[in-house]
C-alpha cells in the first residue's frame, strides 16, 4: 500500500505522495512476510484465501508471491505516473483509470523481471522448516513431474506452527539469523555477494542519476 504525505497540486486537485510503506521499489514487502500471512490465509497482496489448517505447498506459495511483488510493481508504476502528473499540473488518475493502468503494467511485466528464484525460495523455505515453523499437514497430490517420471516426490502442504505463528517480525525477516545466531548478518551479506545476477534493467532513479 501507498503511503506519503498529502499536498495540493497547482490545478487545488489533492494529491497523495505515492511511496510504497514497505521497504521500497520492486521489494515492498518481504518473502517472509509473505509466506506467514499467506498461510495465516489473510490473503496478502491479492492472493487467494487459504485454509490455514489445510495450509499450501511450496510451489502455490511461490506463485502467489510472485504475483504480489508483480502487482506491487504495477501499483509503484502507475504512482510515478501519478507522480509526474501532478508535477505537470494535472489531476490524478480516477480510480477507474488507476484499475487500468494497473492491468496495463501488470500484461507487461516479465514474470523474471524480479530477483526472486525459485531456488532461493527453496532455500528460504528449508530454513522455516529447521526452525519449526512451517509443518507438513499430511495433504499431498500429484506433481507435474510425476506424469513423466513416477519416482518424483509429490506435492506436500505446510502450515504454520505454533512456534512460526509466534515468532517476532525481525526473525521471521531474517530466519537464517535466527538459525545461526553465531554466523552474523555481516557472514549472509558476503554469502549473497557472491552470487552473480544478471544486470538490472535501468529504473527511474537510475537513469536520473547518470
Amino acid at each position: 500500500m501507498a503511503e506519503g504525505k498529502s499536498h495540493e497540486g497547482d490545478n487545488g486537485v489533492m494529491a497523495i505522495a505515492i511511496r510504497p510503506g514497505r521497504g521500497g521499489f520492486l521489494r515492498p514487502f518481504g518473502c517472509g512476510w509473505f509466506i506467514r500471512e499467506f498461510l495465516l490465509g489473510h490473503a496478502p497482496e491479492g492472493s487467494p484465501v487459504i485454509d490455514p489448517d489445510k495450509g499450501a505447498c511450496q510451489e502455490d506459495i511461490f506463485y502467489f508471491y510472485k504475483l504480489a511483488l508483480h502487482r506491487a510493481y504495477a501499483e509503484d508504476a502507475v504512482a510515478w505516473e501519478n507522480e509526474a502528473r501532478v508535477k505537470a499540473g494535472k489531476s490524478i488518475y480516477s480510480p477507474e483509470e488507476y484499475a487500468e493502468r494497473v492491468d496495463w503494467h501488470l500484461r507487461r511485466i516479465p514474470y523474471k523481471l524480479h530477483k526472486a528464484r525459485y531456488h532461493s525460495f527453496q532455500r528460504y523455505f528449508h530454513w522455516l522448516k529447521q526452525l519449526g515453523w512451517v509443518e507438513p499437514t499430511g495433504v499431498e497430490e500429484p506433481s507435474a513431474l510425476q506424469e513423466g517420471y513416477p519416482d518424483a516426490p509429490p506435492r506436500k502442504y505446510y502450515r504454520l506452527t505454533r512456534k512460526g505463528i509466534e515468532a517476532p517480525d525481525y526473525e521471521w525477516s531474517r530466519p537464517q539469523l535466527a538459525l545461526y545466531p553465531d554466523l552474523g548478518l555481516e557472514y549472509f551479506r558476503e554469502k549473497r555477494k557472491q552470487h552473480h545476477y544478471s544486470a538490472k534493467w535501468p529504473t527511474k532513479r537510475r537513469t536520473k542519476a547518470v
